[in-house]
Order: C-alpha cells, then structure tokens, then sequence
C-alpha cells in the first residue's frame, strides 16, 4: 500500500470514525448530571414544574449558539414540521416514564435499565435504517435484554411498574433517536434541539394549568406523585437542580444529536454506557445508595452486551476501512 493510501485510510479512522464518539461521550457525561438533578427534585417537585423550568433554561442555551452560529436563525426554517411533531411526542412520552421511574428507582438501577436504548438503537438500525448487524451483535443484545429482566426485578413491589416506565422511556428513546437519523440531511441539532424544548415548554405549562393546583395530586408513594404534584415556588437552595437540570439538557442534548447525525447509529450507542459508572457515582456520593448484588448482575450484562457490541463494530469498520484502501502502490 502506499503512502498516500495509507493516509488515506488513516484520515478515515482518525476523523470520520471517532466524530460521533467524542460528541456521545460527552453527551453522556453532561446528560447524568440531568438525572442526578431530575432525582434530587423528585422528592419535592412536580415532574411538569421541573421540565418547564428546565425546558427555558434549554431553549435559552439552543437560541444562545444559534445566535452565535454562522447559520443564525434560518435554519429554524423546515419543510419537516409533522416529522418534528411525531419526534417532539417521543421524546416526551420518553421523558416522562423516565423520571417518573427514576423517582421511584436507585439512581443507578433507574440507569441500567434505560440502557436497553443503545440495544433497541442497535435493532432499529438494523430493521429500519438496514445499517449492518451481525449475528454476534444480535446476540449481544438477547443477553442485554436478559439484563433487564434481571433489572425489572419480577415481583419486588413498586420496582417492578417502575422498571417497566423506563423500559417504555428507553424505547421511545430509541426511536427519536432513529427520527433524527432520518432528519439529519435536512434538519441541524440546533433544529432539532429547539422543537424539542418548544414541545417541553408548551405541554408542560398546559399541564401546569390543569394539574399545577394539585387537583390531580396521588398520596405519598403513589406511582404517578411526581407527575401530579401541585406547584409551589422553589428556595433559593434548590435552584442550582433546576439550573443544572436545564444546562445539561440543553448541552447534552446537543452533542448527543449531533453524534447521531454524523456517525452509524449503531457505533454511537455504545458510547452513551459512560452514563453508568457516572450513575454509580452519583448515587453513592450525593444519595448514599450503592447497587445491590441483583442489580450488579443486570448492569453486567447490559452494560457487557454494549461494550461487545461496540467491539464487534469497531472490528468491522476495520474490515471496511482495509478492504476500501488500494491493495497496490498509485
């Protein structure tokens, strides 16, 4: 091979390949903090109160690069509204389950749980997208999904409704997810990003107005408390969890599009998994709660399931990468 080839292929694996990765990891890492907030507010809080103060704080970042961006706000303009609605209802029926599970879970079991999502990610490229899946990665995820059993706990009580809230958020993440593979020849992650916070703006006020005066309210412990709780002004303390919440959406939310706007829907996935050992973090450091040995098992396998998947990827597009080069010298 030549050096010019050699170049070549090396400029595909250094900037082509890992694009995605990095805006995934990062993603990942600003996007915990969003859940360690939604947690912390939980006790407290009605879900709705929470996102819309978060969905302004968002919208706020989303308009800020906007504005600073070469495009400015034209590139609001599209031709895709319907395609915007039906993301925008995915990803709130996904929020909602997921914190509302997450308010009755360990933080970090609430995590491994919704980690299903890169695994239904890695189906649905395969069955919608017809991006390539191997036998060996669909085996990964038949183990990632026996994880998640584990995970739902079969009859412990009120684990196992929640358990199953985040596995309906994980899916309908999964799918916005795959929405914006198709979106993203015409639509940006700003774009993308400002619709979604508008959906969070305009339902949750409209559920502050039917259910703010705690009409709808369920008694402590009740499944549905975090969604139905009546609004109340926020002290000073509590409002560095709001803010966190909302700058980590607005941030994460950005990289994590736009890792999937540039990068094979199935080599992203993996690389949000860096939310669980921060989960771990978090858990013990700001509630004391550790994983038990039940839950140890179900991460292992979820976790261990992405981290094969990843492998097998990344050993494919090695294949790729060496069969597209010139075998002889130019």
């Amino acid at each position: 091979m030549s050096d010019q080839s050699k170049n070549t292929t090396t400029k595909l694996a250094a900037t082509k390949f890992p694009k995605g990765i990095f805006f995934a990891l990062g993603g990942g890492v600003v996007l915990s903090v969003n859940d360690l907030a939604i947690k912390a507010l939980s006790g407290t809080y009605a879900l709705h109160q929470v996102i819309l103060i978060r969905a302004f704080v968002g919208m706020t970042i989303v308009l800020a690069v906007i504005w600073f961006s070469g495009s400015g706000f034209r590139q609001l303009l599209t031709k895709r509204p319907l395609d915007h609605l039906f993301r925008v209802c995915i990803v709130m029926v996904s929020n909602v389950t997921y914190f509302v599970g997450l308010s009755l879970m360990p933080l970090a079991d609430a995590v491994a749980t919704a980690f299903v999502a890169p695994l239904f990610v890695t189906l649905m490229s395969a069955l919608i997208l017809r991006e390539h899946v191997g036998p060996r990665r669909w085996a990964a995820v038949g183990v990632g999904m026996l994880g998640v059993v584990i995970m739902t706990r079969p009859g412990a009580g009120i684990i196992q409704p929640a358990a199953i809230l985040v596995l309906i958020s994980a899916f309908c993440y999964a799918s916005s997810h795959m929405m914006t593979r198709r979106m993203r020849a015409t639509e940006s992650a700003m774009t993308l990003n400002f619709f979604v916070q508008c959906g969070f703006i305009v339902v949750s006020t409209t559920f502050g107005l039917v259910a703010g005066d705690g009409g709808f309210a369920q008694a402590p412990g009740g499944t549905w408390e975090f969604l139905f709780r009546p609004w109340h002004s926020p002290p000073v303390g509590d409002w560095w969890a709001f803010l966190a919440t909302g700058v980590a959406v607005g941030v994460g939310g950005l990289l994590m599009s736009q890792a999937y706007r540039t990068t094979e829907a199935a080599l992203v996935a993996p690389f949000e998994y860096i939310g669980m050992p921060m989960a771990i973090f978090w858990g013990v450091v700001v509630f004391g709660t550790f994983p038990d040995h039940t839950a140890w098992a179900g991460i292992a396998l979820i976790c261990g399931a992405g981290l094969y998947t990843l492998w097998r990827e990344t050993v494919r597009k090695q294949k790729d990468l060496d069969v597209a080069a010139p075998s002889g010298d130019i």
